[in-house]
């Protein structure tokens, strides 16, 4: 009887173990919570990012913030807005320096300094992990 509980307890928990991993992986566009952006498509988030646009559709400044470059975050953030492979980034961005016609977002070290910098300033947007989310911030666009 006791084995079977175990069993049943252990089971329980690796059958969690996807759902807790699925979840760290989500991740949300925000903007500071003082913004008036409500919402965002993600043509319109890979515009900003991608130094096309510069303000949000209701006319204010947009100014992008990035995640280290490397980060799994940052990687899959580019792959799932933009379409764009790390090194298709950055050929991008050398391209775009090179012209003269535009530079990267900051870039920040984690999704707690991205949190920090979009609260204090609503002409920011970042990315950050779903699980990092707090009032400070409102996320405009769900990345799945």
């Amino acid at each position: 009887m006791r084995s079977t509980t175990l069993r049943s307890l252990l089971a329980a928990a690796l059958l969690a173990m996807p759902c807790h991993a699925a979840l760290a992986s989500e991740m949300v566009v925000i903007v500071s919570a003082r913004s008036p952006v409500q919402a965002l498509r993600p043509d319109q988030v890979a515009d900003i990012f991608l130094g096309h646009a510069g303000h949000f559709p209701d006319g204010a400044e947009a100014v992008a913030l990035d995640q280290g470059i490397g980060s799994p975050l940052r990687n899959e953030f580019y792959a799932r807005v933009t379409s764009k492979s790390p090194a298709l980034v950055k050929a991008y961005w050398t391209k775009m320096i090179f012209t003269g016609r535009g530079k990267p977002p900051r870039e920040l070290p984690n999704s707690a300094t991205v949190r920090k910098e979009v609260a204090a300033n609503p002409a920011l947007i970042g990315y950050i992990e779903r699980i990092a989310l707090d009032a400070s911030v409102r996320p405009v666009l769900f990345v799945r």
